[in-house]
């Protein structure tokens, strides 16, 4: 830029005698702009959508829009979510893998995304290879809970009675491949369980049929379950994490009932971008949504919806896709689940 400006300053004083020295200022300036936007240093410039891949009032959307206006405000940008459901969360994040990797259209993932690609012999993305890792943002723990009909208080007397009785008993889930449905699939291999796996279109209409009795056990996440739990309305026998969760306190973890491989089973929360996204875009959201995070009333917004904020690097949450798609692939083919 200075030497655009060494070469104009010679002409200078003709520019002011014909009026043109205004000119001249702003073509410097849109040579500065153009310079600055080069370097990456105006993202964002416009609006961006964060795409949730399943319906309003899921884990991914409340944490989408727990974020967008914070994230709105810091940038001085329209933000908006976009729900694109369907396939257990495959649909919306086909659409971002195959979108322009400029940063306007991010992706905002739960754990599924791990998962729901290995239920098709030809999955529509590879989600180590067609996503660029932002960064890890919360975990929910799960928890097992049945029907209070179910004659069993603990996880041991829950596993001896479905041994007990082979194909009578049912599970629910909010979909194929999904969080839920795989936990129970694990615990099913481990322990050698007979039962019938009941796919539902979303976590309410398994909820319903939870509390009817038309299936009798489902995980979920321990806070989506906490208010029938509280009141007499359902039973939970066992939550996954290292310790016992604080808002219930005598609900025993399954590591404490001697069930060492739930610990790990959990809904983690990640901004996925497009491939090839630049490193420089990654930074800046990571700066940002870190940032966001940290706001004591977001805490608050995400600690009543159950969700703990847990931050990764970009790296780290390449390395925890990797290492997932590689854990729920074998579950998966071993309980020989395939798509709907």
């Amino acid at each position: 830029m200075s030497k655009v400006f060494i070469a104009l300053n010679p002409r200078l004083h003709q520019l002011k005698n014909l009026g043109l020295f205004a000119f001249a200022s702003l073509v410097l300036f849109a040579l500065q702009s153009q310079i600055q936007a080069h370097a990456g240093g105006v993202y964002p410039e416009r609006l961006v959508t964060i795409v949730v891949p399943f319906t309003a009032g899921s884990g991914s959307d409340i944490v989408a829009r727990i974020i967008q206006p914070k994230l709105a405000e810091r940038w001085k940008q329209a933000v908006i979510v976009d729900n694109r459901a369907g396939a257990s969360g495959n649909i919306g994040a086909d659409y971002v893998s195959k979108a322009q990797p400029d940063g306007y259209t991010l992706l905002m993932a739960i754990n599924t995304i791990t998962m729901a690609p290995n239920l098709y012999k030809k999955p529509p993305f590879d989600p180590v290879l067609d996503f660029t890792p932002v960064m890890k943002m919360t975990v929910a723990n799960f928890a097992i809970v049945t029907n209070p009909q179910v004659p069993a208080n603990d996880l041991k007397s829950l596993i001896q009675l479905v041994k007990a009785h082979p194909g009578q008993y049912n599970f629910g889930s909010p979909g194929n491949g999904t969080p839920h449905h795989l936990a129970m699939e694990l615990m099913k291999l481990q322990f050698g369980l007979d039962m019938l796996h009941v796919p539902y279109k979303g976590i309410s209409g398994a909820t319903t049929d939870l509390l009817g009795g038309q299936v009798q056990m489902m995980f979920a996440s321990v806070h989506s379950m906490l208010p029938n739990v509280k009141a007499g309305k359902l039973k939970m026998l066992a939550v996954t994490g290292s310790q016992r969760e604080s808002i219930l306190p005598n609900v025993a973890t399954f590591k404490e009932q001697g069930v060492d491989f739930m610990d790990a089973v959990d809904a983690w929360y990640a901004m996925f971008a497009p491939p090839k996204t630049s490193p420089e875009i990654v930074s800046r959201l990571v700066k940002d949504i870190t940032a966001v995070l940290a706001m004591p009333d977001v805490q608050e917004q995400l600690a009543a919806q159950g969700l703990k904020v847990q931050l990764s690097t970009p790296e780290q949450l390449g390395q925890l896709v990797a290492s997932d798609t590689v854990r729920w692939k074998k579950t998966i083919a071993d309980a020989h689940i395939t798509a709907d």
